[in-house]
């Protein structure tokens, strides 16, 4: 029954102010929420969650995602109800709300539950040893923070004509091709719609342009190369992330992550 609560200063742009699994669940009222967005899933038996004026019942592998400051209350729906639970901080914390579509509840199935306790497992695991990796536990942190942005988006795309058609083709040009010289133009082209067409087809399912989504992209591989090389220059990974104009990188970067590449990679280095 491991609980863990944060006690160092935060450096990573992602982390857990808590996390802890095989908790034998008590009942739980929160009348002003809980300052962090929070996570709780069922490992074994069931339990009623009840956030945002309604109800859910939690089987297992089933959890749900709270936002910060919102009223809830956990019961035990069987004798016994165990559970994971994890809340979540950084020094990029603030963008949650943003990427998460300012949801005030996100409810996992349980192929995401299983997927999701894989991953706080190994994070419980990491916090074991001396001194802790905080990098490896904050990528952790991010792969579990994405499974909740596929609850947001994955529903109400998965089946769409429209997303399958033009927007799906789209996105995977740009995960096999993000180096290369990408323009909306030529990606619009390649699903034979005019350009301002696929973005408000990407802002309808994705809440961004085409061009927003081929930056977040290609800045998320930036980070990956900052973090886990750091023999690179950052021209290099400019370069190798389809920018062609360091300055330029420079600029989109601290705009979106609010620090440079540089800064970034100190943030996240292993002392």
């Amino acid at each position: 029954m491991p609980i863990i609560f944060r006690s160092t200063p935060i450096n990573e742009p992602f982390t857990f102010d808590s996390l802890g699994n095989q908790w034998n669940q008590d009942p739980v009222v929160r009348p002003r929420g809980y300052p962090f967005y929070h996570y709780l899933q069922t490992e074994r038996g069931t339990g009623r969650v009840e956030a945002a004026g309604h109800t859910y019942i939690l089987h297992e592998d089933e959890g749900i995602l709270i936002a910060p400051f919102i009223r809830h209350s956990y019961t035990p729906e069987s004798r016994e109800w165990y559970t994971l639970f994890a809340s979540f901080t950084g020094t990029v914390e603030s963008i949650l709300p943003q990427m998460l579509e300012n949801r005030q509840v996100i409810l996992t199935e349980k192929e995401q539950g299983a997927r999701i306790a894989r991953l706080l497992s190994d994070c419980i695991d990491r916090y074991q040893e001396h001194p802790v990796d905080e990098k490896a536990v904050s990528i952790s942190c991010y792969s579990i923070l994405m499974n909740f942005m596929e609850g947001v988006n994955t529903r109400r795309t998965e089946k769409d004509p429209l997303y399958q058609r033009y927007v799906l083709p789209v996105i995977k040009e740009i995960e096999r091709h993000y180096y290369m010289e990408l323009t909306v133009d030529g990606l619009s082209g390649l699903v034979y719609i005019t350009p301002q067409y696929l973005s408000r087809l990407f802002r309808r399912f994705l809440n961004c342009s085409t061009y927003e989504y081929l930056t977040s992209f290609r800045l998320s591989k930036a980070k990956e190369l900052l973090i886990t090389d750091v023999r690179l220059e950052v021209q290099e990974i400019a370069r190798m992330t389809g920018f062609s104009d360091t300055s330029h990188f420079i600029a989109v970067f601290k705009k979106i992550a609010g620090v440079t590449p540089l800064e970034f990679r100190k943030l996240n280095r292993t002392v």
